[in-house]
């Protein structure tokens, strides 16, 4: 695929050589909007277990995203699609020229268009910090969701997995996880919390979706 105006490709000369282990959940692309972390350490997760899952590509929204830069470290390509790209099927194209099985969304900020819902039902899963239905939908992401829960006085918060339909964080949940809110703990406590959910539970969920075949 050429590029066009609503593509920018980022790639090393390295690519990561695995063989498809989970028939047709084999290769995996993460989609990712900010700093990448949560997708370093799922590729790490699973490159420190001998597993044999590939990580192809991994997809921006941002061309400044610093997953860009983990994803050279890592040696593994990265586009920058913006949002007429995904709606309009650039990203869907490049998802297909990857042969992608299975799609993660780690701190993907767009909503998934309907073009790719359709071509990967039940193959799109996201992470969400917080314990759906509170606190999920539109702009409530980052940050935003630990001010709510502080403002709210919540007594706990955690993380959700859940796969991923036409409506903001409403598709059917896979895995929560909780930690405690206590009294004097600020926005960036609960989200210094959440973030060692993530890291400890995230890969370890793909991992199992990924070997029970679940959906």
């Amino acid at each position: 695929m050429k590029p066009t105006k609503n593509l920018v490709k980022n790639c090393t000369n390295q690519q990561i050589l695995c063989t498809n282990i989970y028939n047709k959940m084999g290769r995996i692309a993460i989609l990712a909007s900010g700093s990448g972390s949560n997708a370093e350490n799922i590729i790490k997760y699973f490159r420190e277990n001998n597993s044999e899952t590939e990580f192809p590509i991994i997809l921006s929204n941002k061309k400044d995203a610093y997953v860009h830069e983990r994803a050279a470290k890592l040696g593994i390509p990265s586009y920058t699609i913006n949002k007429v790209g995904f709606e309009s099927g650039d990203a869907l194209e490049i998802l297909k020229e990857h042969q992608i099985d299975f799609i993660v969304l780690a701190g993907f900020l767009l909503k998934v268009p309907e073009n790719i819902l359709k071509s990967y039902p039940n193959r799109i899963i996201n992470i969400h910090p917080a314990l759906l239905p509170k606190y999920g939908g539109k702009g409530m992401y980052g940050l935003h969701v630990h001010e709510a829960v502080v403002a709210a006085k919540e007594k706990e918060s955690g993380i959700t997995v859940h796969y991923v339909n036409e409506h903001y964080d409403e598709g059917e949940v896979i895995f929560q996880a909780k930690c405690d809110v206590l009294p004097s703990d600020s926005p960036e406590d609960v989200a210094n919390k959440v973030h060692d959910l993530e890291y400890k539970h995230f890969p370890k969920v793909i991992s199992d979706i990924l070997n029970t075949n679940i959906k």
